[in-house]
């Protein structure tokens, strides 16, 4: 921030009280490591950051903790493993711009600075190797309202949105909030690894498909689609008239030996035209709650369109927290995402030595886990408990699917949250989606507390 922001840095640093400094409603960090200079949870002498230590989120009314207590009842979730997003410390870039912005008192209309813009692109030229005109960017609160103002362009109400299925669940939720028809194209699944139907996919696209909604890397699956995969789709796209949205938000989390290709990186430029990508530093440093997102495209024609249907709103400490992601948290995602990698090794490894039940394959990307619990719903009688559900359920209310029962089983026998497979689509069945942005010890205590669930259940039904 310049010198123009009013801000007395040292004053404010100086008399900031340890609260303010730590975040205590959060922190587990003792005052020892403050003073030892852990303020905005600083690196240690070997540049190294701490994500091992477990970060308090209880009582923040947090989605993916407090919710689920208001839902299951107090003391019934221990672990959250849900909605998609990290229980980590913020990168200390971030919340020191947050903390100094706060000492100016005033929240006027906030005109978007030249330096965010530069920021985004620097980030994508660095990083993934995109060459992004700052003024194809448009700015919105979120993936969802950029896509739904997408949606508003080129699918009129009626009309039907291509999926690769099972795919994140938000989009439902945005096609009908549109009045689009989900048109599912289900991914084949051999041996745990998921790969695209293109015949089922080109089979799918009629004279009322403008748009499919790609999800790279795939949540829930994991998938990072190869450039080959990219191109394919987008041909079939371009032939047949489909604009491609590419939702690219889980793009920084990629697991050792894969790779991320943006759809905006495709050699064709005719496909690239096609599209627009929607992006975040929310996934990447976990700021959901700021509410501030992107999209772009090499076409002006569909910018254009899109922006008439887009409320340009931008939230001031949305615009903060992301510049100074980009511009001072890089090492600290670096080295999140080789954490999240040690995670996925030890869920597989985990889950191979003690869970039988379960069954999971490491994924190309994003940090969630995408387990097999066909066998435990079947060990439950999820299906029965399901339909009987259902019997007293109002007729008004979407049925339960035999995963919810799953996930209540999981929340009650051993207090740990996690995301039914039901929800995201055609392909999930038989799945669950577990979050592991989380610490080592709080990994653990989850997948120690499903094991021994699990073996009660076992040995209760012998």
């Amino acid at each position: 921030m310049s010198q123009h922001d009013g801000l007395n840095r040292r004053a404010f640093l100086r008399n900031a009280g340890m609260t303010a400094l730590v975040g205590a409603v959060g922190t587990n960090s003792s005052a020892a490591a403050v003073a030892a200079g852990a303020a905005f949870g600083a690196p240690d002498p070997h540049g190294k950051y701490d994500f091992d230590t477990p970060y308090n989120r209880f009582g923040t009314d947090s989605v993916k903790y407090d919710q689920q207590i208001r839902i299951y009842g107090k003391d019934s979730v221990q672990v959250g493993m849900g909605i998609a997003d990290m229980d980590f410390r913020a990168a200390p870039a971030i919340t020191k711009a947050l903390t100094e912005r706060l000492q100016h008192e005033n929240w006027g209309y906030l005109d978007m600075p030249k330096s965010f813009a530069e920021g985004i692109v620097s980030w994508n030229k660095r990083r993934y190797g995109i060459n992004i005109n700052p003024d194809s960017l448009v700015i919105t609160t979120g993936v969802h309202p950029g896509l739904i103002a997408a949606l508003r362009t080129f699918s009129p109400p009626g009309t039907k949105v291509l999926l690769n299925t099972p795919t994140y669940n938000g989009f439902y939720g945005d096609l009908t909030y549109t009045g689009t028809i989900p048109e599912e194209n289900p991914l084949k699944l051999v041996n745990g690894r998921y790969s695209i139907d293109f015949e089922d996919f080109e089979r799918r696209i009629s004279h009322n498909t403008n748009t499919f909604i790609l999800c790279n890397p795939q949540n829930p699956t994991g998938n990072c689609w190869s450039a080959e995969d990219l191109t394919r789709l987008g041909e079939i796209c371009l032939r047949r008239r489909v604009v491609v949205l590419a939702d690219e938000i889980h793009c920084d989390f990629v697991t050792k030996g894969n790779k991320y290709t943006p759809f905006a990186s495709l050699p064709n430029k005719a496909i690239v035209n096609n599209s627009i990508t929607f992006k975040a530093a929310s996934k990447s440093f976990g700021l959901a709650a700021m509410k501030c997102a992107w999209f772009f495209s090499d076409n002006a024609d569909y910018i254009a369109k899109v922006k008439a249907n887009n409320r340009a709103d931008l939230t001031t400490m949305g615009m903060i927290a992301s510049r100074a992601a980009y511009a001072g948290g890089e090492e600290w995602l670096d080295q999140c995402v080789a954490y999240i990698d040690g995670n996925h090794d030890y869920v597989e490894s985990f889950i191979s030595a003690n869970i039988p039940l379960v069954k999971v394959v490491k994924p190309q990307g994003t940090y969630l886990s995408w387990l097999d619990i066909s066998q435990v719903a079947n060990k439950i009688g999820a299906k029965q408990l399901a339909a009987e559900a259902n019997k007293n359920r109002a007729a008004s209310m979407k049925p339960l699917a035999p995963e919810q029962m799953v996930e209540q089983y999981f929340v009650k026998s051993a207090k740990v949250h996690m995301n039914a497979g039901s929800s995201y689509g055609y392909g999930g069945e038989g799945h669950m989606r577990m979050n592991i942005a989380t610490s080592r010890k709080t990994l653990e205590l989850a997948l120690n507390n499903l094991a021994t669930a699990l073996k009660r259940t076992t040995s209760s039904a012998a």
